[in-house]
């Protein structure tokens, strides 16, 4: 069983990925600027956190980076969203609505009027 202080870890790291690539729609970003909004709304705990996951979208193909200088200082690594991850953040906004209203509910024991008349959540099975 996970302990209570592991829930807002295990929520994170369930968003973390998509949350960049939703920051990344707006504008290329370099690294610092993603941590420091990130840090700030409580969804990294640190810069240090922000690479790797960098680097798995990078190695997914969700994101490429560049570099570009900078006129007082050095030269600045920037991200931007591929089409593969502009795809992918089209999916998960399309199915964040439903599912975190589901989930909502679930959790405040709840159980939705239409649980047996719509169909499953996308990449889930009735009866899973």
């Amino acid at each position: 069983m996970t302990p209570p202080s592991d829930v807002s870890a295990q929520l994170r790291k369930g968003v973390a990925e998509y949350c960049i690539l939703g920051l990344l729609s707006r504008e290329p970003m370099y690294g610092w600027q993603l941590s420091e909004t990130l840090v700030h709304s409580g969804l990294i705990a640190s810069i240090g956190t922000l690479y790797p996951v960098l680097s798995r979208l990078r190695e997914r193909g969700l994101v490429t980076s560049f570099e570009e200088a900078t006129g007082a200082g050095p030269v600045r690594k920037y991200y931007r969203l591929t089409t593969a991850g502009e795809e992918l953040l089209a999916d998960f906004r399309d199915q964040w609505p439903a599912f975190s209203l589901t989930v909502g509910a679930l959790i405040r024991g709840e159980a939705p009027d239409d649980f047996t008349t719509d169909p499953p959540l996308e990449g889930t099975t009735p009866d899973a």
